[in-house]
């Protein structure tokens, strides 16, 4: 049974790991030094240590969503549920896992009173475009190499 947690400082070194297996493929739109890896995981938990979560199985951590509400959309002039970062490792896909990690964050989103969630994925990425667009996102821009989309709550 899979369990979302809020994520501990501690989680640091299975994000790092898992973030590496899971952009195997999609280097183009991962950091590629652990050093910014680790940075980005204490960035996150810095942003909205709430709305940063893991995914366990059986006691190990097979995938990490990052809800931002305190993120100040640019394009919307508000605060938005910011899906900085959601990732499963390749060997737990297709089980459930982002749907349950996705469904949390949208739900903490909604919790703290954001109507819109908001997120950018590699254009590249078409298996995450259909995955966000099976679960309401929609397209609503691009800039350079990332799609901009967005899911009303």
């Amino acid at each position: 049974m899979v369990e979302i947690r809020k994520v501990r400082r501690e989680d640091a070194g299975c994000f790092v790991n898992a973030y590496f297996k899971s952009y195997q493929g999609l280097e183009e739109y991962a950091y590629r030094s652990r050093r910014l890896v680790k940075g980005y995981f204490k960035w996150l938990f810095s942003r909205d240590n709430q709305g940063f979560m893991v995914a366990e199985l059986n006691g190990k951590a097979v995938g990490f969503v990052a809800c931002d509400t305190n993120w100040i959309s640019i394009f919307e002039l508000k605060r938005v549920g910011e899906i900085h970062e959601i990732f499963v490792l390749p060997e737990f896909r297709c089980m459930g896992i982002a749907s349950k990690l996705l469904s949390s964050a949208l739900s903490y989103a909604k919790d703290k009173g954001r109507d819109l969630a908001e997120l950018w994925v590699g254009e590249k990425n078409e298996k995450a475009i259909k995955f966000y667009e099976n679960r309401g996102f929609r397209v609503v821009g691009k800039l350079v190499k990332w799609v901009r989309m967005v899911k009303k709550l």
